[in-house]
């Protein structure tokens, strides 16, 4: 199994990125795992592509995953995605949103 891809993908198809720490990586190597989640991401391999932008903490590939987790019904996965991401206007939104099913389930108990 030979590896000429600089990103740690060995021919075989087969990901590497765990002991990868988001600040010591060079920024040739960084751009190359972000290049190589992009494509997981286009080809809808959600899990690998996350896996790469979450140890390289690719803010826009998150929040791209969160926006997918969002439109597919998966809330709490997309808020731990924008958590992840930084996106205080999306935290905050969905945060007030939350806010608001437990003022309604509290008024829904007081009744």
């Amino acid at each position: 199994m030979e590896n000429n891809d600089p990103v740690g993908v060995p021919s075989a198809g087969f990901l590497k990125v765990g002991s990868l720490d988001p600040d010591t990586i060079d920024r040739s190597k960084r751009a190359a795992l972000i290049r190589k989640g992009n494509e997981f991401f286009n080809q809808g391999s959600l899990s690998a592509a996350k896996r790469i932008f979450l140890t390289v903490r690719y803010s826009d590939g998150l929040i791209r995953l969160g926006n997918h987790y969002m439109n597919s019904g998966d809330p709490l996965e997309a808020f731990r995605m924008f958590w992840v991401a930084g996106d205080r206007r999306r935290i905050d939104e969905m945060t007030e949103q939350m806010a608001g099913v437990i003022r309604t389930w509290m008024k829904e108990n007081d009744e």
